[in-house]
């Protein structure tokens, strides 16, 4: 728990100030190497078994400029929606939360609505009622944070998970944030 703490104190130290006018959220899969297995019982892995085999997910948000705000790690079997109100007590304070249809949610539009951010999420298309905050112009600026997940998966063990353990992954994500954030600036 203190190496996570450290690593996440050192990452958010280096960066500039962030623009948390937008912020933008999403998932992404990554595949785990077999070697990725065998840790000891007990030991939060965070790898899922899904159709692809053994995945573990990156949830991140990105700010207005696509730098990367905060992460969470999970098992490739967890849905965006089960971590969304995490990252948004994550996130703390921003303008609008801009996200894809996994998070279309009233429970999760309330949650953004809470932190007193805009939710602009688009709404599935079977949809009974009208989605009156969705600006069609902020999501089409969701390729933000698809942009920072092909800039992490340039890293080969981020592409491909080789750590057996959860926090072991999560470090070599701080360092790789921290990585493409001093190449941005």
């Amino acid at each position: 728990m203190v190496e996570n703490w450290l690593m996440g104190e050192f990452f958010f130290s280096l960066r500039k100030e962030i623009d948390t006018e937008w912020v933008f959220t999403d998932g992404s899969y990554v595949r785990c190497h077999q070697h990725a297995s065998g840790a000891r019982r007990g030991a939060d892995r965070a790898i899922g078994r899904s159709r692809g085999g053994a995945t573990t997910k990156i949830h991140l948000s990105c700010d207005a400029d696509g730098y990367p705000l905060d992460f969470k790690i999970t098992g490739g079997d967890v849905h965006d929606s089960q971590v969304a109100g995490e990252l948004i007590d994550m996130i703390g304070q921003a303008d609008c939360f801009i996200a894809d249809k996994g998070y279309d949610s009233e429970c999760i539009r309330d949650k953004a609505r809470s932190h007193n951010m805009i939710p602009i999420v688009p709404k599935r298309k079977n949809a009974k009622q009208p989605n009156p905050e969705f600006d069609s112009y902020l999501y089409k600026l969701r390729h933000l944070v698809e942009n920072m997940f092909a800039r992490l998966k340039h890293f080969r063990s981020i592409a491909t998970r080789y750590e057996k353990l959860a926090r072991n992954f999560k470090s070599m994500l701080y360092l790789a944030c921290t990585i493409v954030h001093c190449k941005m600036n």
